[in-house]
């Protein structure tokens, strides 16, 4: 019994399996401009109290790169849906100003069914609707900027086509149930003081100060404000009677629900007073930061000084701290050369006494000569006899007379250290060393 139990949630299991993948792939198979919202999110839209017909509207942050779609529930409010991660988006924060700059817009603007594209060369898209009437107004230009698919970017905000899958459906469903066009909110940043004082040296700041003001009048009724402009900005919920606004013109008469003015101002005044602060607190971490770095770069300084300084011991001694020495290059003709000293007179009786003045007990052992080779080897210099009674000695020196390295004298060769040798020394050299050379 247990086997066939066994056998039976296999089946089960198996079944389930082959029906959700053939699910996907009846799904694969629909066109993705009319495929349905994901069973997931028609699910929270349930627990939310949204039909998948209802309204929509989506407010864009290009610093957070976030896309948010928000939908109408049944008590005429709206929620948040779904926040979606924006893929890529192109340029820096600040508003879209010229064609081929490259730059997202920022603003307010209205999408239309005619706005959608299904045939989209960035899997699904729909037009923003850049340049509003406030865009004109400036003389700002531009076209086709988009929220579409392809993680791809000159100018447009790009989803992951699943992401611009879900929005696409999602709108096409609102406009389904009746809407006839939705808003997309496009800011630099969520409008937050701290934000706000984070920017507050940027040039767009008015511009985007501006823009606050709608945020505000969303996050006050939780409804979508009418946009309109006039003396080239926006006006926010106005009502001007039936009279028209003129963006390039001076505002009509106009007023703003009481209930909303005074919500919206209220919030203005306190979000004045948290960038205040906010940007109080910037400025001192800023200033606390700067002290920082200036007593580093103090002491880091006073360590080099302390380093050129001699130490307590050199200073105790009279000794001065030096830099070493540079290690002279010895050339080739001077290298370890040693001074001969002149021969003293021949001792009497004829011997060959050689004097040595002022020799240093252990001197300095001077490198070994080059080897001597078939080559380099030349016959010994006879050393010159010294002169006998009035006859004057050669006053032309040869460059053999030079000491070098070392130098041969009578067939002896003659160590720089060694004593000085004389003319007739070679009297009394052994016969072996004579024959040894």
């Amino acid at each position: 019994m247990a086997i066939r139990n066994y056998s039976f949630v296999h089946r089960v299991a198996a079944i389930g399996c082959a029906a959700f993948v053939l699910a996907a792939c009846q799904e694969s198979m629909i066109p993705k401009d009319i495929r349905p919202v994901p069973y997931k999110l028609v699910g929270e839209m349930q627990q939310r109290g949204m039909k998948e017909t209802s309204p929509i509207f989506i407010r864009i942050f290009k610093e957070e790169s976030e896309l948010e779609v928000w939908k109408q529930r049944r008590d005429g409010k709206y929620a948040l849906l779904k926040t979606f991660s924006i893929c890529k988006w192109s340029g820096i924060l600040g508003p879209k100003v010229q064609e081929g700059d490259r730059q997202a817009p920022e603003g307010f603007y209205t999408v239309t069914p005619a706005q959608m594209n299904p045939k989209s060369n960035y899997y699904l898209s729909f037009n923003m609707g850049f340049p509003n009437a406030y865009d004109k107004a400036l003389g700002r230009t531009g076209s086709n900027l988009m929220v579409h698919g392809a993680c791809s970017s000159a100018g447009c905000y790009s989803m992951t086509d699943e992401a611009a899958g879900e929005i696409f459906a999602l709108a096409r469903d609102a406009f389904k149930g009746g809407q006839r066009a939705f808003q997309i909110q496009a800011f630099p940043f969520r409008m937050t003081p701290e934000n706000l004082a984070k920017h507050r040296g940027d040039a767009n700041m008015e511009f985007w100060k501006m823009l606050k003001v709608g945020y505000d009048h969303f996050e006050v009724t939780r409804q979508p404000p009418t946009v309109d402009v006039c003396e080239k900005r926006y006006v926010f919920d106005a009502d001007a009677g039936g009279a028209t606004f003129n963006a390039n013109g001076a505002c009509p008469p106009y007023r703003v629900p009481e209930w909303i003015a005074t919500a919206v101002a209220a919030k203005e005044a306190a979000d004045e007073k948290k960038m205040a602060d906010a940007a109080a607190k910037m400025d001192a971490d800023a200033a606390r930061l700067a002290a920082q770095k200036e007593k580093l770069a103090e002491q880091q300084a006073a360590a080099e000084d302390h380093a050129s300084k001699p130490s307590v011991i050199d200073r105790l001694l009279g000794r001065d701290k030096e830099p070493a020495p540079a290690t002279p290059v010895a050339s080739e003709t001077t290298a370890s050369v040693a001074p001969v000293p002149e021969p003293t007179p021949r001792a009497k009786g004829g011997a060959a006494a050689v004097a040595v003045a002022d020799a240093p007990a252990n001197p300095p052992k001077p490198p070994l000569p080059p080897k001597k080779t078939a080559a380099t080897a030349q016959p010994p210099t006879p050393t010159p006899a010294p002169p006998v009674g009035n006859e004057k000695a050669p006053e032309t020196a040869t460059a053999a007379d030079t000491p070098q390295v070392g130098r041969i004298v009578n067939r002896k060769f003659l160590w720089p250290d060694d004593p000085p040798a004389v003319a007739g020394a070679a009297e009394v050299l052994p016969p072996t060393l004579e024959s040894a050379n």
